[in-house]
């Protein structure tokens, strides 16, 4: 397949759908007789151009007016009002003013836009430009200035395309963005016909280099051949096709003086030995130019003044940036090659008479950009300073070039494959999937197979992690025993991510007990004794791992002894080792590991009650998750996030949340993520006081069997199951499910060490109790919660508890349980839950301050019963259902009803749906919170 049967022209327009709308505006306004003016502005091949065209013919199509297109030829810059002539050589039909007398002659601008306004009195005008900043100076400034005074009543509309608004200054710009992510996918599937057999590795890199330029996309997809684009032909380094782009990016820098093209050159080369995006040392910069005879007042006007590099370069502090990515490829691309081996020979020589072991690495990187072919020797000093204590990412761009120098296949493959191991540790997901494109068939025994695996089990499906995991853990087994623990153990975790128990015991099982250290060891068969049925024996195994981690200096150890103290149940323990693993990763990396320990540390104290601080930490974790491309992790992190937010609220964020997890568990088989976000909506839904919603949601995560939710965390939804089932109504008609799922509970009470656990278990039997037994059962879990500290949980129990008692019309006994549950629930900003302990008590007539919560609004003139009765039927609950949640008969609920009616001034639920919508009586949380959630 050539690349002109491989890849086509876009038929249509991607990622645009909000321009492709401001453009209509314009032009409805336009077929109505108003006229006026939009700037199009962005670097080249963002889809300018297209723009324009894609609106000069909606208009041709849909009104038939007259459209004058042009665009501008850089070589007739120089030349007054060639620009003009162009634009007025579209015309359809003769003009007032010839073009050519234009470009004789000139015209003023008042001239111009009395021509303009002239050809709109006819039909309304449209008047397209593009790359209008290479027009003469002349032409330009003629056609700002009618621009600027073509408006309501002008029936002439002028759309300009340029690469910056500097020339058009006073008119409405709209500047382009990259496409995102959806639209890059979308339009490369375009260009590859859609075809199935893109490697996803390869379709990442080609995404990844592209950075959202449909232009530079087209051109990189073009130039691969079918077994590239499959994954079965390594790809070339680095990609070609992005030539056209980058020269009209370097075209900008054209009338920029001789010595400013020699210090962006310089800064252009400084950036090759540093991290992706880190810009380059202002000092190195300033020793370089005076190395190559630049004046000090040059420099400090080129580096301290974006004016003086037309804004190619920006200063923070003492690093030095391009403002655009691809300027500074521009640049490299641009320049002569015997110019740049100069440059990075100079640079070379700079680095190594610094100090040895600080700059040998980047000098050597200099040294091998410099080089004209391959170089063995240069590639084996590359390899040989490419270690620790350099940051992960300098060694990945070190082993990179050594990977391009080497001669021998298998060699680069061995050094490209290493280049994408230290790029996953340093977080960056991408390069290490670009690296990864480049090995080609070549699998370097094993070690490509184990970053891909290590790479899926971040950000892909966990099924096919574990699966490269151990094809990785047999190739790595003869020769590599510690990559071999890792890929066993990281098989394992997928395992446990996709709540397969028994793949989980078959990685374990196939860890080498010769290879692992005594904690380790320990590790693995407390582990399998647990998921095997042998609590004891694997409980006693954990804890002496957990009590090895005292010692412990090492990340992966630290977290594994807080896994061993979550399976224990000792949740203070699982707090401190997963706050000592979070502090060994941020001093000593890698970056990868960082959302892991943070999602483990805030999961530790959701278990806790801790849940502002696990939200804190869940937050931190998700953003260090979107910035290293790990999506699994941010799937587990959101989940963590709704279940903070099913405690504090609002239920929108709570919803937010775990839709957002759900979303990425769903096509990354992530089990765990799924019930966990499940059991936080079904929370939000009892403190809602929803509890039918909140049963049918944790019915499927706790029954026993195939579709049952995730083996280790399924117990922990069992009491909100329980409690939802009984406010419900519903215990006699799921009783056999109900006895089963309390039963198991009871079991796995003997098994943990969690505080909580044995009061949630009398909790659990006091719903299920006669009245004449519930009470001693509720006091018995208030002892265990007093042994047990937590206010959240303590609150639920005395919540219940005064339920109880109200409903047994105890109503001066039931205050005091209520009033407790009510002042635990605002200690612990649990605002839904206080919400509903709130409701309760005003239920039981005693008045309550109504700083709590919003304030009932249009229900003030209502009792609180009342109050209750109107949010429920809002929300669309029956009678019936009504009277359930209540405590009360149907014929109460429909006698206060019909007061509700009369004092509001409705005639239908549905009307008293509306008004409370509007004034927002149906929802009681802070609705400026829900903010947390848009992340």
């Amino acid at each position: 397949m050539t690349p002109s049967t491989t890849v086509h022209s876009p038929l249509r327009l991607y990622g645009r759908s909000g321009e492709l709308a401001i453009l209509e505006t314009l032009l409805g306004k336009l077929r109505t007789g108003d006229g006026g003016a939009l700037v199009l502005t962005a670097p080249p091949g963002l889809g300018r151009t297209a723009l324009l065209r894609q609106a000069a013919a909606h208009y041709l199509r849909g009104h038939g007016g007259p459209v004058l297109y042009a665009s501008a030829a850089p070589t007739e810059q120089r030349l007054p009002y060639s620009g003009l002539h162009a634009l007025l050589c579209s015309a359809p039909g003769p003009l007032s003013l010839a073009p050519d007398t234009v470009l004789s002659s000139g015209i003023t601008p008042g001239a111009l836009l009395g021509l303009l306004r002239a050809l709109g009195a006819e039909q309304p005008l449209l008047v397209c430009v593009d790359d209008a900043h290479l027009w003469d100076p002349d032409s330009r400034a003629a056609l700002g200035f009618a621009a600027r005074r073509l408006g309501a009543g002008s029936r002439v509309a002028v759309v300009i395309g340029a690469a910056d608004e500097t020339a058009f200054a006073g008119l409405p710009a709209l500047r382009l963005g990259p496409l995102d992510d959806d639209a890059a996918t979308a339009l490369l599937d375009r260009l590859t016909d859609g075809a199935a057999d893109v490697d996803p590795v390869v379709r990442s890199e080609l995404l990844r280099e592209a950075a959202g330029n449909p232009r530079l996309l087209a051109g990189l997809a073009g130039r691969l051949t079918p077994g590239q684009l499959a994954g079965r032909t390594a790809l070339p380094y680095p990609l070609p096709g992005g030539e056209s782009v980058l020269d009209a990016h370097a075209a900008h820098l054209d009338g920029l003086s001789c010595d400013t093209h020699t210090l962006l050159l310089l800064a252009a080369a400084a950036e090759e030995h540093e991290p992706d995006g880190a810009g380059s040392d202002a000092a190195l910069l300033l020793r370089a130019g005076a190395r190559a005879g630049l004046s000090a007042s040059h420099l400090d006007r080129v580096l301290f003044a974006p004016a003086g590099s037309a804004g190619a370069l920006q200063r923070a502090g003492s690093r030095v940036h391009f403002s655009h990515p691809l300027l500074r490829r521009a640049v490299l691309h641009r320049a002569p090659p015997g110019r740049r081996r100069a440059v990075h020979e100079l640079l070379a020589g700079l680095l190594g008479g610094g100090e040895p072991d600080r700059a040998r690495l980047p000098a050597l990187v200099q040294k091998a950009c410099a080089s004209t072919g391959p170089d063995a020797g240069l590639a084996e000093q590359l390899e040989r300073a490419a270690t620790a204590p350099r940051p992960h990412g300098e060694r990945s761009a070190a082993l990179a070039r050594a990977a391009a120098l080497s001669t021998d296949d298998a060699l680069r493959a061995a050094r490209f494959t290493a280049a994408a191991e230290q790029a996953r540790l340093a977080g960056d997901t991408g390069r290490a999937r670009a690296m990864l494109a480049r090995v080609g068939p070549h699998l370097a025994e094993g070690a490509a197979p184990y970053v891909r695996g290590m790479l899926a089990l971040r950000d892909g499906p966990v099924a096919d992690a574990r699966e490269a995991l151990l094809a990785a853990a047999e190739l790595l087994a003869p020769h590599d025993p510690r990559r071999t623990l890792d890929a066993l153990f990281g098989a394992a975790e997928a395992a446990w991510a996709m709540g397969d128990a028994i793949a989980y015991l078959d990685a374990m099982n196939r860890v080498p007990v010769a290879a692992a250290d005594r904690p380790t060891a320990q590790y693995r068969a407390g582990m399998c004794a647990v998921l095997a049925g042998h609590p004891d024996r694997g409980h006693a195994l954990l804890r002496c791992c957990l009590d090895s981690a005292a010692r412990a200096e090492d990340a992966g150890e630290l977290l594994r002894a807080g896994a061993c103290a979550l399976v224990l149940g000792e949740v203070d323990a699982a707090c401190r080792a997963g706050a000592r693993a979070l502090a060994v990763v941020r001093t000593r990396g890698p970056e990868a590991l960082l959302p892991h320990a943070l999602e483990q540390l805030a999961y530790a104290e959701l278990r806790s009650g801790q849940h502002a601080r696990a939200r804190a930490h869940a937050l931190e974790g998700l953003h260090a998750a979107r910035r290293t491309g790990q999506r699994n992790s941010a799937a587990h992190l959101h989940a963590v996030l709704a279940l903070a937010a099913s405690v504090e609220g609002p239920a929108e964020a709570c919803a937010a949340h775990a839709d957002a997890a759900l979303t990425g568990a769903g096509p990354h088989g992530l089990a765990q993520a799924a019930t966990l976000a499940t059991w936080a909506v079904a929370r939000a839904d009892l403190a809602a006081g929803r509890p039918g919603e909140a049963a049918a949601r944790l019915g499927p995560l706790v029954r026993p069997g195939p579709g049952t939710g995730h083996f280790a965390t399924r117990m922990l939804a069992v009491p909100c199951y329980v409690e939802a089932v009984v406010l419900s109504g519903r215990a006699h008609e799921a009783g056999g499910e109900l006895a089963v799922a309390v039963q198991e509970f009871t079991l796995w009470t003997t098994r943990t060490t969690d505080p909580q656990v044995p009061a949630q278990l009398a909790r659990c039997r006091a719903l299920l109790a006669p009245a004449e037994e519930a009470a001693a059962r509720y006091e018995e879990a208030l002892a265990h919660h007093d042994r047990a500290g937590g206010d959240f949980e303590r609150a639920r129990t005395r919540l219940l508890q005064g339920q109880l008692l109200r409903r047994l019309r105890r109503t001066r006994e039931a205050r005091g349980p209520l009033r407790d549950a009510l002042v635990a629930f605002e200690r612990c900003s649990a605002r839904a839950w206080a919400g509903r302990a709130a409701g309760e008590l005003r239920a039981a007539g005693e008045a309550v301050d109504a700083r709590d919560r919003s304030g009932p609004g249009p229900l003030a003139a209502l009792t609180p019963q009342q109050q209750r009765i109107a949010r429920c039927v809002a929300e669309g609950a029956t009678n019936r259902e009504v009277a359930v949640r209540l405590s009360v008969s149907p014929r109460t609920v429909d006698h206060h009803l019909r007061n509700v009616f009369a004092a509001l001034g409705v005639r239908s639920r549905t009307e008293l749906a509306r008004l409370l919508d509007r004034g927002g009586g149906a929802r009681l949380q802070d609705r400026d919170e829900k903010k947390r959630a848009d992340l």
